[in-house]
């Protein structure tokens, strides 16, 4: 189902869980929904740690909610354009995440890939769980694979 600029634009839920529109991208909404999360996290890892943290909580909390509001009143589970979890997923990933850009891009990358081949167990609960916390925590565990890669990675650099 495709759903209008207009109708997410207008309505709060669908702003948010489209990735601030974002997620409209005709083609890789996930992508461009990463992508979008990047500004957020540059203003998020100006917060002590603690407060990041919570606010992952939060963040994930609210998209669980919003993601299944928006799926429901479109019909369709897990809605390609709905790419919230794409940036509560990138987030996690750059957790403690070094500041340098490179890291932005290396943690950007990984998250990728592992939101899009979803290997075992991503792929597991991306089939077996539904609703808002199905289309959340795919994404949530994809970020903690791609979190723990960019912390090996940062040590082994360092």
């Amino acid at each position: 189902m495709t759903i209008s600029a207009s109708a997410v634009l207008r309505n709060p839920v669908h702003l948010l869980a489209f990735g601030f529109g974002s997620g409209l991208a005709p083609k890789a909404p996930g992508t461009f929904g990463t992508l979008a999360a990047i500004p957020f996290f540059l203003l998020l890892q100006q917060l002590p740690v603690a407060y990041y943290a919570l606010m992952l909580i939060v963040a994930f909390g609210l998209g669980i909610w919003m993601c299944e509001k928006t799926a429901h009143d479109l019909g369709v589970h897990d809605h390609g354009g709905i790419v919230w979890d794409e940036f509560v997923g990138f987030w996690i990933t750059m957790f403690v995440a070094p500041p340098q850009w490179w890291w932005i891009i290396a943690g950007f990358l990984l998250f990728r890939f592992f939101d899009i081949v979803k290997p075992f167990p991503i792929s597991w609960f991306d089939r077996n769980v539904t609703g808002g916390l199905g289309i959340m925590l795919d994404d949530a565990i994809a970020g903690t694979f791609a979190w723990l890669c960019v912390q090996l990675l940062a040590i082994a650099f360092a």
